[in-house]
């Protein structure tokens, strides 16, 4: 299949891509370089786009000849979405929507989006599933819901085969450049800093591990199942014990934590019930919390101490 990843430089595109040349699929990446960058992809040997979602001509150009898009451009920062929901909604909405239409211009209709399970169910009693209704506490998460809107429409309206992802907490080797917690401590433990702490550290998270994550990806690209699916581990996990998990895996290396407070726009408690998945997709993830951190852990260790810590380690 000819496909086209846009924001395939980035964290999720960069474990991605590889494995869907793999599978034998056409690849083209379409990225702003923004957050991702071209490097991300190594020795990736398909067509790259340098440019936003939100460029007409861009997309264009990187969807001549394309069957199926995987959609993963996107701000996915939460926090900075409140400091600037102006932004997020650009880059989110309104370039979901540009890249939308140029699709439909062009009769290409299967469309796989990546979208978040917490941050558009908001505060709700777990584990959250496909079907309740969302409360979004951020711009990020409002944003995300629009899409998924967007899609919904568009499949009703125009045909589209639309699957919408819904992401719980993704980690894993490659995620140097983001300001998720996983990579947020790593870096910190690196750098002999202590890992801060928002909150008491008991608040939840469904941390999936990236292998798992891109698995859920191809299987939904290959099943072509419409709708919106939860993909995450399916299990709960606090800040506590990820922190407990982590410290075995980088013992004897020391952690010191401290704390600050509790950030707004962010949930207490939430992970997600994966069985829609299951039984649809196939999507099966088999990866335990300490084995995905020890990859991880490998992945930045090996990077942090192959280049000078003040240069970007490889991604």
């Amino acid at each position: 299949m000819r496909l086209l990843v846009t924001g395939g430089a980035g964290f999720i595109g960069a474990n991605l891509v590889p494995r869907l040349v793999a599978a034998g699929h056409t690849v083209r990446v379409l990225d702003s370089q923004v957050l991702g960058k071209r490097a991300h992809l190594g020795d990736f040997a398909g067509e790259f786009v340098d440019g936003d979602i939100r460029d007409r001509a861009a997309l264009a150009a990187a969807l001549d000849g394309i069957e199926a898009v995987v959609h993963l451009a996107a701000d996915t920062r939460v926090i900075e979405s409140i400091a600037d929901p102006a932004l997020n909604f650009d880059v989110n909405a309104v370039g979901s929507f540009r890249l939308l239409e140029a699709m439909r211009a062009r009769g290409i209709t299967r469309l796989i989006n990546a979208s978040t399970g917490g941050a558009i169910i908001g505060d709700a009693e777990p584990p959250v599933h496909e079907d309740m209704p969302a409360r979004p506490l951020s711009p990020y998460g409002a944003t995300k819901l629009a899409v998924e809107g967007l899609c919904s429409a568009y499949a009703a309206s125009y045909g589209f085969a639309a699957t919408s992802l819904r992401f719980s907490n993704v980690y894993g080797p490659r995620s140097f450049h983001k300001g998720s917690v996983v990579a947020a401590f790593i870096k910190q433990v690196l750098r002999d800093e202590p890992i801060v702490v928002y909150g008491d550290g008991e608040q939840t998270r469904d941390f999936v591990f990236i292998g798992d994550l891109c698995d859920g990806i191809e299987r939904a690209l290959a099943s072509g199942a419409p709708g919106t699916f939860q993909l995450g581990s399916g299990v709960p996990t606090s800040v506590t014990a990820l922190i407990a998990a982590l410290a075995a895996v980088v013992a004897p290396h020391p952690i010191t934590v401290t704390h600050a407070p509790a950030r707004a726009g962010e949930t207490m408690r939430t992970w997600c019930d994966i069985a829609r998945a299951r039984r649809q997709l196939g999507y099966d993830p088999r990866t335990r919390l300490e084995d995905g951190l020890a990859a991880t852990w490998q992945w930045f260790n090996d990077s942090w101490t192959s280049q000078a810590a003040s240069s970007t380690p490889r991604a």
